[in-house]
């Protein structure tokens, strides 16, 4: 197809430049991402073959803007991968990804660009801002560490290695997708449902229904049909189906990760050896808070040994539940959410179902709106002239009240389809900052998988629910406050380990009995969510926190062990999943069932040699918040009034 009249390559003539999603078909993408690197690879010629000396302007600023077309048609495809993605998409994926895999490296590969930004690095001008600085020394340093230096035989292998990459990462993603979709659980005998909350047994019914089984009900692998049939349904028999499911997803038939996962590590460990360093963990980490995978793997070993004591102490809990109610068996992984939710019960007289009618999806917005308003003027209106990728999306133009300013765009698309990825995340349809000679307002997207509405209640969340979507909203303004001059140092352009920081921070807020008067109230009554409702809330926060713990600490260690492991040691992935995890393991693992093959965060995304992020990130927070509290009052209220915050979270300051 040829790239004229391409809506990818043509100005937008919605607000602020916003995607023009009605416009664009699977077709456009290819021909205009050639468009696009071709323009792209005459401007950074025209790098090369300037005679004149190399500055900060004439090298390192022009090459920061020199494939903007190119980032924007990359951000607007993966954007739809993760949230719209259907098979063509998918397949599509296969040849995009290797393409601009293979453009990167005809950037940082380039011996002529490499020769002019290293003369800049070498003699930085003193007129220099510190951001310019930054970003003369962040350019050089993304040349050094993919091959700049490496002889031209490797730099072909290299070429190589990243193109195979490109092509199994997303082939990754797409079995899990795949393996998720696959799976359907249908009832259709009433007492099956036993334990199930109404709202559930009603969106199992829409789910049938969707899926032309009127006469059934129908669960999923999608969070929120999957987590509360694990933790309500009596069935001990049909948890446990659900579970193998899922713990199965990607491990066999024809969406099986095996081969693949092993070929993604293969391959990251031979391309850091080839850039000269141990492991592909001593690579990523090089550029991180945490420097090396020794610091990493020393917190790690300190967050197990402070949870695993309290783990155990809360296994024998489960167990003294478990012979309460007349069942005295061993207790197995298919019945830790069961029995830990009659716990919680029991031991602070809350249940998250009854929650449920307080959070309503379109007051949490409304409260987590007027939060970013309180704290940092920013006003949020909803708009209806830009177009979307999907009709569940909605957008909000957010801008600064104090200084009447324009911020960006915020996307929020918040319930399942078979087209997207499970979990929740934030990503940027535009970065902030200098794109074709103007300094761009980001576009921000929240996508998450909430519990939808049925025909008789609207979309009520559960208290994790809620958590979730204050964390991806912390991501999201972490985007839309930053004021900087170059996308490259923008938004969520920071190290990695502390990336997760902004948005861990917020979820201290939903423990706060003034926040959540901004939106906690009930959808039939209008009562607000009784104080002694909300310290229930407030008092059960640290519940489970020593297995919680280990399961986190577990998915690090297991991520570190891919990354810093020989590849060529690896010949039974289950076994290899067995002792990396063995010190964090608080029940038997369970034979057949493998984790890695569907752990998107490492093998997809970006969190390989990462994942411990979250709880260094979580380190950091409870720190952060604390000192938030002694120095600032936390919540406005109407009328110049203040409350004084009380929350106490539980945090290891270990770093």
């Amino acid at each position: 197809m040829c790239a004229e009249n391409n809506p990818l390559l043509e100005t937008s003539i919605y607000r602020d430049g916003a995607v023009a999603f009605e416009k664009i078909e699977h077709k456009h993408f290819m021909p205009a991402l050639e468009k696009a690197i071709e323009r792209a690879k005459k401007r950074i010629h025209t790098i090369t073959s300037n005679p004149a000396i190399p500055t900060f302007e004439n090298t390192v600023e022009a090459l920061e803007i020199s494939s903007d077309a190119v980032s924007h048609i990359s951000s607007v495809f993966f954007n739809l991968f993760s949230a719209e993605a259907d098979e063509s998409l998918q397949q599509l994926a296969q040849k995009i990804s290797p393409r601009l895999s293979a453009f990167s490296n005809d950037v940082l590969l380039d011996e002529a660009l490499f020769k002019k930004v290293r003369q800049v690095h070498e003699n930085l001008s003193d007129t220099l801002s510190p951001e310019q600085r930054m970003l003369s020394e962040k350019t050089y340093i993304s040349f050094t560490r993919n091959g700049a230096l490496l002889s031209e035989n490797d730099k072909a292998t290299l070429r190589e290695i990243d193109e195979e990459l490109a092509g199994l990462i997303p082939r990754f993603a797409d079995h899990v997708r795949a393996a998720t979709n696959a799976f359907e659980f249908r009832v259709t005998d009433e007492n099956d449902l036993r334990g199930l909350p109404e709202t559930i047994i009603d969106a199992a019914k829409i789910c049938a229904e969707e899926r032309d089984a009127p006469d059934a009900w129908v669960f999923t692998l999608e969070a929120p049909s999957y987590i509360p049939f694990m933790t309500y349904a009596d069935d001990r028999g049909l948890r446990e189906t659900c579970w193998r499911a899922f713990n199965t997803r990607a491990l066999d038939g024809d969406h099986d990760n095996r081969e693949v996962l092993i070929r993604i590590v293969t391959l990251r460990h031979q391309r850091a050896q080839l850039l000269g360093y141990d492991t592909h963990a001593h690579f990523v980490l090089e550029e991180r808070m945490a420097v090396g995978p020794e610091r990493v793997l020393v917190f790690l070993d300190k967050i197990c040994e402070a949870s695993r004591t309290v783990a155990e102490r809360e296994l024998e809990d489960l167990k003294t539940v478990q012979r309460e109610s007349g069942r005295d068996m061993e207790i197995k992984p298919w019945d830790t959410a069961y029995y830990s939710e009659k716990l919680k019960k029991y031991r602070f007289d809350i249940d998250q179902e009854k929650l449920r009618p307080y959070f309503k999806l379109e007051n949490l917005i409304n409260g987590i709106f007027e939060h970013g308003k309180r704290l940092y003027d920013l006003a949020f209106r909803p708009i209806d002239d830009v177009p979307l990728y999907h009709p569940d999306v909605q957008v909000f133009e957010v801008t600064d009240t104090k200084k009447n300013q324009y911020m960006g765009l915020l996307y929020m698309d918040f319930f399942p389809r078979p087209t997207k990825r499970s979990g929740a995340w934030m990503s940027t349809l535009r970065e902030q900052g200098l794109q074709e000679g103007k300094i761009r307002r980001p576009h921000v997207s929240i996508v998450c998988n909430f519990t939808k509405p049925t025909p008789n209640k609207p979309s009520l969340l559960t208290f994790d629910e809620v958590r979730t979507l204050f964390h991806e909203f912390g991501h999201a303004l972490h985007t839309l406050l930053r004021d900087c001059t170059y996308t490259t140092l923008s938004g969520c352009n920071v190290y990695w380990d502390f990336v997760e920081l902004p948005s861990q921070i917020m979820e201290n807020w939903t423990l706060e009995k003034g926040f959540l008067d901004l939106f906690a109230t009930h959808y039939e009554t209008g009562e607000q969510i009784p104080e002694t409702l909300a310290q229930k809330i407030k008092d059960s926060a640290r519940f489970m926190a020593g297995s919680q713990c280990l399961r986190q600490t577990s998915f690090s260690l297991l991520d570190m062990a891919w990354h810093t492991t020989d590849p060529v040691q690896i010949h039974d992935i289950e076994g290899f999943e067995d002792k990396a995890t063995r010190k964090t393991q608080w029940l038997p693992r369970e034979a057949g069932t493998c984790f890695s093959t569907s752990f998107s965060h490492i093998f997809s995304g970006g969190y390989s040699a990462g994942y411990y992020s979250y709880k260094w990130a979580e380190a950091l927070d409870a720190d952060a918040f604390e000192l938030f509290k002694k120095t600032v009052c936390l919540i406005k209220k109407p009328h110049n009034a203040f409350e004084t915050a009380s929350f106490q979270k539980e945090g290891l300051s270990i770093l």
